[in-house]
């Protein structure tokens, strides 16, 4: 299918073919007919990612403090590598779209194929032929209404939740501040609301087309009539503002509380600096409002992606109701898409009209794309020839997900080793997967897993996506008779892990994980000071890890697993390595009430010669502090690592490393390695097994507050 992607780093727009997403549990998977483009909103979005880096860094101070940070912990190189890394990220583009559904995944019952279908989202409701969307984002289109139509439900959404937010009532007298696409369409949601609106724009195409959409008045900004306020309201002001324009100042918000009568409402859409005039909004006593894109449940994951509902009568309009109650409106005739100022060309022409929209040719509030109706679904795309069969000396190797970490560091690492012969990459979504694919020069890329099990080619498979399917995906390459290389946690319960430990038993599987610090050279150092140790050996292990990530999947129980199982496991597997033997016995404690907001624990793990490993996992400590830092000692010899990159042992000289070396070069030689030799992994199962295990016990320990016997 093809897809308009941008690059988020220059800003350039390529028409690119990528393959189809597959729709993940609770996704529906749609052919697009329609999409709109909102001209004033996506013209913004174009003209920030052309911006230079350093106009990008003034406009982010936050990001600027976390490259900061990451430089001075990990050094230049991983920093660049994973700034470059998500700078050259395709981008979709797009957020509003109709079309007919083509399947659904696991667990919808909403929706079947065929049905008539209106979308939304950034991410999901892109400009491409196909799209693959949670469900609570898709909306079912009313009989007898056009798609065309229905392909603006996400533009009406967001209007709609802005006049809820400012809870209009009949016969109130309303001003739109800003007639782009979205005050348009506020102009006759307002009218079919039963209020008199004012429009205000600075150019005036568009509030002459105000007028059309049903504006009782409409003036340029800089002309509106100094007498208006008394024609108009009995020289009281307006009840109600809402302002839809976005601005680089707040000129916008400060015309919206002038106009406003006292204790009136105004209500923001659009996107602008809030550096309020407090006297206005002092002394009439005004209340301002923010509304939040298409309504409640927008930016919840819980909602959103995972598809949970909020009870009507606690929450009448969610996202989801709002997209509904637009195209009730479209259906009845109370609002007339076809009135606005539009513009509809064919998808394959989506370069050259986006170029002509940032170049200020189009001067159309919306751009709609149209798309072919027998377009097929292609899963997989083939980028460059790759030999039939196995090539002698190397290793076939298959990628299954490509986040930022895959991204920042095992794929630049992989790229650098000439035993892999790069055959494809599989991720979720097809833009994802083409640039990926490109960029570290995989012979194909693809959406569905299956084709990467079935492929002779490949000899050893990276399992890179999100925790919930590790388990999954891993015992599934294995039975399919593939070398697997997961990345950590292995499992996020005990079900899961057996599973994973049967596929490896039953098929006499290859499994690696990607517990990479064991390899490291510091790691290494360490344990060979104490090969030779004969008492017990006394660990210390300190992260720094920060607060835990809001509203993220990692931090989701049933996806992420949480840090203590996806990131706390690193730390026990090292310490199990520097002792030569799994612990046997584990007892821990949560710092932190909410582990949403604060994941802090501090174990204690036991082991058979006496060795004890104290860590520390802190969400609240210092920024100052070193992310991680151990310390060993035993016979005498202490060992001391801050951030792999310093490691002093006692009587040795210093171990410097200009960029922080935790082991993935040398774990992706020694893996590749034993794969190409038809060695087994460096790993025992019952070493991996055991780290899980460690980590569910933690949990178990810090709920119960007893010592758990492993």
């Amino acid at each position: 299918m093809k897809q308009i992607l941008q690059n988020a780093r220059t800003g350039d727009l390529a028409l690119v073919e990528v393959p189809t997403p597959l729709p993940e549990a609770g996704q529906v998977l749609v052919r697009n007919r329609y999409s709109v483009v909102s001209a004033g909103t996506e013209a913004q979005s174009l003209s920030f990612a052309r911006m230079s880096l350093l106009a990008k860094a003034r406009s982010r101070p936050d990001l600027v403090a976390q490259v900061r940070r990451k430089m001075r912990e990990e050094g230049p190189l991983p920093t660049y590598r994973t700034a470059i890394s998500r700078l050259e990220s395709p981008q979709p583009l797009g957020y509003s779209c109709a079309g007919i559904v083509e399947a659904v995944g696991p667990g919808v019952t909403r929706f079947v194929v065929g049905d008539a279908v209106a979308c939304a989202g950034a991410g999901y409701a892109n400009h491409a032929e196909f799209v693959a969307v949670p469900h609570n984002l898709v909306a079912a289109v009313p009989a007898g209404v056009g798609l065309e139509k229905a392909a603006f439900a996400t533009l009406g959404a967001i209007a709609i939740q802005g006049i809820r937010v400012a809870e209009p009532t009949l016969g109130e007298v309303s001003a739109v501040v800003g007639l782009g696409l979205i005050g348009q369409l506020t102009v006759q949601l307002l009218r079919a609301n039963g209020c008199r609106v004012l429009g205000l724009d600075l150019e005036p195409g568009r509030v002459k087309e105000s007028l059309e959409q049903g504006a009782d008045w409409a003036y340029e900004t800089a002309r509106l009539p100094a007498a208006w306020k008394e024609e108009a309201t009995e020289g009281h002001g307006v009840d109600l503002a809402v302002v839809t324009a976005s601005s680089s100042t707040s000129a916008p918000l400060d015309l919206a509380a002038e106009l406003c009568r006292h204790k009136g409402r105004v209500s923001v859409v659009g996107a602008m600096p809030m550096e309020l005039q407090r006297r206005t909004f002092y002394e009439k006593e005004l209340d301002l409002r923010m509304s939040t894109s298409y309504g409640p449940g927008r930016y919840d994951r819980s909602y959103e992606e995972h598809g949970h509902d909020y009870p009507l009568g606690y929450v009448r309009w969610t996202e989801n109701r709002n997209l509904q109650s637009f195209l009730q409106l479209v259906s009845s005739g109370s609002v007339r898409t076809e009135q606005l100022a539009t513009e509809t060309h064919p998808f394959a022409d989506a370069g050259r009209v986006y170029e002509e929209l940032a170049k200020g040719r189009r001067k159309a509030v919306a751009l709609i794309f149209e798309y072919p109706e027998d377009v097929p679904a292609a899963r997989h795309v083939e980028l460059s020839s790759v030999s039939d069969g196995p090539v002698k000396d190397s290793v076939g190797v298959a990628f299954i997900g490509a986040g930022n970490y895959a991204k920042g560091v095992l794929l630049p690492a992989l790229g650098a080793q000439p035993q892999a012969r790069r055959v494809s990459l599989v991720t979720a979504t097809g833009a994802s997967a083409r640039r990926t694919s490109e960029k570290f020069g995989f012979g194909a890329c693809g959406t569905d897993p299956e084709v990467a099990f079935g492929d002779p080619q490949v000899d050893l498979i990276f399992v890179a996506t999100r925790h919930d399917s590790h388990a999954d995906l891993a015992s599934r390459a294995i039975r399919a008779g593939k070398g697997v290389w997961l990345e950590k946690p292995v499992a996020l319960d005990a079900e899961e892990l057996e599973q994973v430990a049967a596929a490896v038993s039953e098929e006499n599987g290859f499994l690696a994980v990607g517990y990479n610090r064991r390899f490291s050279s510091h790691a290494r150092a360490v344990r060979a000071a104490f090969d030779q140790r004969l008492g017990p050996l006394a660990i210390h292990y300190a992260v720094s890890a920060g607060p835990p990530p809001a509203g993220t999947w990692i931090t989701d129980p049933r996806e992420g697993g949480g840090r203590v199982i996806g990131e706390v496991c690193h730390f026990v597997d090292l310490c199990s390595y520097l002792v030569g033997a799994p612990p046997t016995t584990v007892y821990a404690r949560f710092l932190g009430r909410n582990s949403a907001t604060d994941d802090s624990i501090m174990a204690t793990l036991g082991f058979s010669d006496g060795s004890t490993a104290f860590i520390e996992y802190l969400a609240r400590a210092s920024e100052e502090l070193p992310k991680e830092r151990f310390e060993a000692s035993a016979d005498g010899c202490t060992a001391r690592c801050l951030n792999f990159r310093t490691t002093s042992i006692t009587g040795q000289k210093e171990l410097r490393s200009f960029n922080q070396d935790k082991g993935q070069t040398a774990a992706l030689e020694e893996i590749l390695a034993a794969v190409r030799s038809g060695r087994p992994s460096p790993f025992t199962l019952y070493e991996i097994a055991a780290v899980s295990r460690a980590t569910f016990a933690m949990l178990e320990s810090a709920a119960t507050g007893r010592e758990i016997k492993l």
